[in-house]
Order: structure tokens, then sequence, then C-alpha cells
């Protein structure tokens, strides 16, 4: 990623959410920043700005002001339009990036469209990113932003913090869309590099403000909280997960078994710990609080062979009866062989594979070759690794899959 993308990325969301909170037009916002976005790429090559925020704000709002212009008559609206003038450089250092989350959360959407629409305008993905974090086709994912967007308008939804009894409508929408967005910055989807910290960083920082934001008696607030835990207990792995050739060559993914466990960061560790450990003794168990204490059972484990398998398929049975999903059917493979032995794994893989949406995944190739490596079968291990090297979109990912097949 280069330094400009870095800048957009950073500065966009909250540019945008100062644009609707100002003009209370989401969708006219949206199109007005993506405008603003693109003449960005061009010009901050030559002439990056001091203040990347300020600066998108101000040429959003005016691409806005046109828009407006060429949609009603000039002598009729003149005067009104010559109020939307921006002020000036003038922008307001009050975060709204929680609030513009949450309005495009709104329970008028179908959570699919919430989803999407709120990784598009405040996770700052491309459409092609969000489809393949969702797994489903881009041309569907293009839809769904493009309806929702419509539909919020058309709702006339006010730019706020929604009460409580509003905010409990939407927070199964919001932590899905922080976990995606953070799951993207982890892991990207695509790409020459593993991880994209700025996605990873919004996420968590979004996930503190959406805690604090929750009510202390609020019945989904063991999930806020389980879901800042699992990031925490993700996040802390971090500078453990790539490795890098001593002549600067670009990073290779260095699986969980094989990390240096003293590059960890313990302070997240802590945090993430005594984080679900609270709400599983307080709240009922969700799908986030679960997949916490999953991360929590890995990062305590000095090594992968002292890890509590045991434990960790207990809580992924739990975690596939109130939250199936096909990564949580691939992952619970992985455990079920390291539990009762790859050949049980191979087996259940099977099944599993034969999920729509894993179909022509990496994933299950890099699985499956795994399994075979555990149970003896080299060859067949690397053939299946050079074919998941092959799907693999991700760089870092790739060339630890070329080296697997080597």
């Amino acid at each position: 990623m280069t330094d400009i993308e870095r800048m957009l990325r950073a500065a966009a969301p909250s540019a945008l959410a100062i644009l609707v909170r100002r003009t209370r037009d989401f969708e006219a916002s949206e199109d007005a920043m993506q405008e603003a976005l693109l003449a960005a790429s061009v010009q901050w090559r030559t002439d990056p700005p001091e203040n990347p925020r300020a600066w998108l704000v101000t040429v959003a709002h005016r691409r806005y002001v046109e828009q407006v212009r060429s949609e009603v008559a000039r002598r009729r609206r003149e005067e009104g339009v010559f109020d939307l003038e921006p002020p000036g450089d003038a922008v307001p250092s009050r975060d709204d990036s929680l609030t513009l989350f949450l309005l495009c959360c709104h329970p008028a959407l179908p959570l699919p469209a919430q989803v999407a629409l709120t990784l598009r305008a405040v996770g700052g993905l491309t459409t092609a990113e969000i489809a393949r974090g969702l797994l489903t086709p881009e041309a569907t994912i293009g839809q769904r932003i493009s309806r929702a967007k419509t539909r919020i308008r058309a709702s006339g939804s006010e730019f706020r913090m929604p009460s409580d009894d509003e905010l409990g409508d939407r927070i199964a929408a919001v932590c899905a869309v922080l976990y995606l967005v953070f799951t993207e910055g982890h892991t990207a989807t695509g790409g020459e590099s593993l991880t994209r910290v700025d996605l990873s960083s919004e996420a968590i920082r979004l996930a503190r403000q959406l805690q604090t934001a929750t009510p202390v008696t609020a019945p989904w607030r063991g999930e806020v909280a389980g879901l800042l835990a699992l990031m925490l207990l993700t996040e802390c792995r971090r500078a453990a997960r790539i490795r890098f050739d001593i002549d600067g060559g670009p990073g290779i993914l260095v699986p969980l078994a094989d990390q240096d466990r003293s590059l960890w960061d313990r302070a997240l560790i802590d945090e993430g710990v005594e984080l679900v450990t609270g709400v599983l003794e307080s709240a009922p168990a969700g799908p986030y609080q679960l997949q916490a204490a999953i991360a929590a059972v890995h990062d305590e484990a000095p090594s992968t062979a002292d890890t509590d398998w045991p434990e960790i398929l207990g809580l992924y049975e739990l975690l596939r009866r109130i939250a199936p999903g096909p990564m949580v059917e691939l992952n619970w493979v992985v455990v079920m062989a390291m539990v009762w032995g790859a050949d049980v794994g191979l087996r259940e893989l099977e099944t599993v594979a034969l999920e729509p949406a894993l179909a022509g995944h990496f994933r299950v190739h890099a699985v499956r070759a795994h399994l075979l490596e555990l149970s003896g079968a080299t060859d067949a291990a690397r053939a299946e690794f050079a074919t998941a090297a092959r799907l693999a979109l991700n760089a870092a990912e790739r060339r630890y899959l070329e080296g697997k097949a080597g």
C-alpha cells in the first residue's frame, strides 16, 4: 500500500462522517466523497496536503454543492445554494465515525445490506474486497450498496447517535461489520501485504467506542465486550505473523504453530483475557465471546503442542450450534484433527468442502494439505499446497503456500 493510499484510508471515514453531518444527505455525500477520493489519488502525488481530512471535506463539499446546483433551477435556488458554501478549511475535531457507522446499520435495511454499506462507507473497503470477505459475488455487493443508500435516504433517517433501544436493533449488524473490517485488516484478502494495520486499528478503536456507548445493563453488552476481546486476542500476534528475508525481500506468512510467541503483545492478551473471562461469567455465551475464548486458549498456551485442544474443540462445538458458518466448519475440522487425528479431519473435510460458499476457496486446499502433511502423505500434501497457492489472492499467503509446495 502506498503512502497516499494509507492517508486516504485513514482520513476518508471521518471526513465522510463530517460531510454527512453537515449536509444531512448520506447518498449524495458518499457520491461526492468518492469523487474527492479520486481527485486526491491524483493531486496528492505531487502536492500532499498538511491536513488530509480537511482537504477531503472541502473538496467533497464542493462536489456536493455542484450536484445540488445541477439539480435545481439556478435563479430559484441561487440564494439557498450560496448558503451551502463550505466554511473555509475549518474542520471540527469531533469524531463522528461511530455515528456514521450506526447510520449505515439502519434497521430499515436488511442485515446483508447494512454490512455491505458500512464496509464501503466506514471501513473504506472496495466492492471487490467486500465481496471476497463475504464470499459473495461482486455484482451482488454492488447492488446491495446502491439499494442501501437509496433506502436510507427514503427513510429520512437523521445523522445522530441512536437511543439505547435503537442501538439494540442495530447491534448485530454493527458487530458483524466491525469484525469483517478487523478481519480484512488482520489478513487482507488480496494484495502484497498480509495485514492492513489501518483497518484492524480502526476496527479496534470503534469497538472500544461502541463498548463505551453500550449501557451497562444492555443485554448485548456481553457480545460487544466479546467482540473487542476477540480483536485484542487476535491482534496481539501481529508482530509474529510475518517473516521478512534478510535481504529485505517481501514478507512470508508464519502460521500459528511456527510463530515466536515471545513477540506476542502480552498487554493485549491480558486485556482480552480479562474481558472475555468477565463476560462469560456474567452473560450468556454468544458467538464473539466463544471465538474470543478460543483465541484466549491459543494465546495462553506456551506452544502448539501444549495447547488445550479438547477445550478448543468443545468451544467450537458450541459455536457450531449457535453461529454455524463455512469458516467455523473449516476451523472445526482442523481442531478435530488435532484431537482425534489427521484421518478423522480429512474425512470431515470432505463433507465441509461441499459448502457452496467454499467452492474454489484456497483455504479448503490449504487445510487439506495441512492434514495430509500431518498424516504423512507428503506428495499429496505438496499438490494441495500448490493448488492453494494458485488460488490465494494475498501475496504473503501465496509465498508461504508455494514454499510448502516446493
